[in-house]
C-alpha cells in the first residue's frame, strides 16, 4: 500500500552522498531563473519531477535540469559509474546562446533569440527589466547579463522554457499520470553531505604526499589527523542541523504533498506558508 510516510522517508533520504540528491534553488554555481514541481501517480508508484531553470556562468548557458524522486523511476543517466536523479538539458542551442554574448554579457547587436525552434525578441531597455521588477546588476555599464536575459523572458516564454511532456517521462514508466503542477511552493535547500571518510592508511598517503607543505605551516601527521576530525565534527553538525530544520518531513509543504501523491487527492494540498519559489527568494544562487 502506497502511505505518505513512505514517500516522506524516500525524499528526506533522497541524497545518497554521490549523484542523487534533492533540489537546491539557491545553488551558489547557478542563478535561478524559475522552477516548477510536477507530481505523478499510478496505482501503487509515484513520482515528482522539479524543474530548474538556472544560468549556470562556468558553462555558460541556460539549463533547465529536472531532479526526479519515486518509486517507479527508470532510465536515469550515470556519472562516474553511478545514477544520478537529475536529467539536464537547454531549451536553448547552446551555440544560440554563445552567439549573444560578448565577455559574458548581452551583446548589444543581439536582437533575437531561438526558443525550442521559435524566435523572440530581446529587448536591451533597462526600463523593460525594472517594469518586471529585476535589478541589472550592471557589472560593466549598460551590461545586461544572461541570467537576467533569463529571468525577462520567463515572465513572457514560460511556455518555451519549461520542460515539455516527453522530456519529463523521460524517466518515468509512460502509464503514469500527472495529477498537479506546481509553479510556486514554500520551499527549503536541503544539503546533506556524504561523511568525511579516511583512514588510517589514506591520513598517511595522504600526509606524504603534502609533506613539504604540511611541515611548513608546522603540521606533523597526528596535527593533520586532528585536523580531519575537526573536519568530521563541524560536518556531522552541519548534517544534524539541515535534518532537523530543512528536511522534506519536517513541513507542510512535503507532508501535503506526499498525502496527495499516496491518495490521488489533490485536496490534500492547503498550503498556510508563502511560496518561496521565486528567484528573488535566493539571492545566493549564482553566487560562487
Amino acid at each position: 500500500m502506497l502511505t505518505a510516510q513512505a514517500i516522506l522517508h524516500a525524499l528526506d533520504y533522497s541524497n545518497d552522498g554521490y549523484y542523487h540528491s534533492f533540489v537546491a534553488l539557491g545553488h551558489p554555481y547557478s542563478y535561478l531563473i524559475d522552477s516548477r514541481l510536477n507530481l505523478f501517480r499510478a496505482e501503487e508508484q509515484w513520482a515528482v519531477v522539479v524543474e530548474r531553470l538556472g544560468y549556470a556562468p562556468r558553462g555558460g548557458s541556460i539549463e533547465l535540469e529536472l531532479f526526479y524522486y519515486g518509486n517507479c523511476l527508470r532510465n536515469l543517466p550515470e556519472y562516474n559509474n553511478r545514477t544520478t536523479n537529475v536529467q539536464a538539458g537547454t531549451p536553448i542551442d547552446w551555440e544560440a546562446q554563445q552567439a549573444l554574448l560578448t565577455d559574458e554579457l548581452l551583446d548589444p547587436a543581439a536582437k533575437t533569440i531561438l526558443i525550442r525552434d521559435t524566435l523572440v525578441p530581446l529587448t536591451h531597455d533597462p526600463a523593460a527589466y525594472a517594469q518586471a521588477g529585476i535589478e541589472l546588476v550592471e557589472y560593466e555599464p549598460g551590461g545586461i547579463s544572461l541570467h537576467e536575459v533569463g529571468r525577462l523572458l520567463i515572465q513572457k516564454h514560460a511556455h518555451l522554457l519549461r520542460a515539455t511532456d516527453s522530456e519529463l517521462y523521460q524517466s518515468l514508466p509512460a502509464h503514469l499520470r500527472k495529477i498537479m503542477v506546481l509553479d510556486e511552493w514554500y520551499h527549503r535547500d536541503f544539503d546533506q553531505r556524504a561523511p568525511i571518510e579516511l583512514s588510517d592508511e589514506s591520513l598517511a598517503a595522504t600526509y606524504q604526499l603534502s609533506q613539504a607543505s604540511l611541515a611548513a605551516a608546522g603540521i606533523d601527521q597526528a596535527g593533520l589527523a586532528a585536523l580531519v576530525q575537526v573536519q568530521q565534527a563541524r560536518q556531522a553538525q552541519q548534517n544534524r542541523a539541515e535534518w532537523e530544520q530543512n528536511r522534506p518531513s519536517s513541513y507542510e509543504t512535503w507532508q501535503q504533498l506526499a498525502q496527495v501523491l499516496a491518495t490521488g487527492d489533490v485536496h490534500h494540498y492547503q498550503p498556510t506558508l508563502p511560496a518561496t519559489t521565486h528567484w528573488r527568494h535566493w539571492p545566493e544562487s549564482g553566487s560562487l
